[in-house]
């Protein structure tokens, strides 16, 4: 059984499609190349992700002593979190729901195997 480490980062104030845009760019990459793509993908939702990503290594590190050279993402999912409603005012008296999303980032790593 290989170990995993995990890292979540919880409503996050951008909305799920907007993340899953980068998630999808390092799904099952090596966390070095990893966090090379992210550091040079545009998007707001990159520094957040890259955090995450390191945070997962560090836990990884830390708490199963794994090697951070020989991880790689084996997981890494956005969910919907809590959405925040407001409302903006528009013509003729009436009012229009604007919805801000927010994110859950789960990032798994785990050591690839030796042979």
């Amino acid at each position: 059984m290989t170990t995993k480490a995990k890292a979540v980062a919880r409503t996050v104030r951008i909305a799920p499609r907007k993340v899953r845009l980068v998630v999808d760019l390092i799904r099952g990459k090596q966390v070095g190349e990893a966090v090379a793509i992210l550091r040079h993908t545009p998007k707001a939702a990159s520094p957040v992700v890259e955090k995450v990503l390191k945070s997962a290594v560090a836990n990884a590190e830390h708490n199963y002593e794994l090697d951070p050279n020989n991880l790689y993402i084996s997981e890494i999912y956005v969910d919907e979190g809590p959405t925040l409603k407001r409302y903006r005012p528009r013509a003729q008296g009436r009012a229009s729901a604007i919805n801000k999303r927010t994110s859950h980032i789960t990032v798994v790593v785990s050591e690839k195997k030796e042979g």
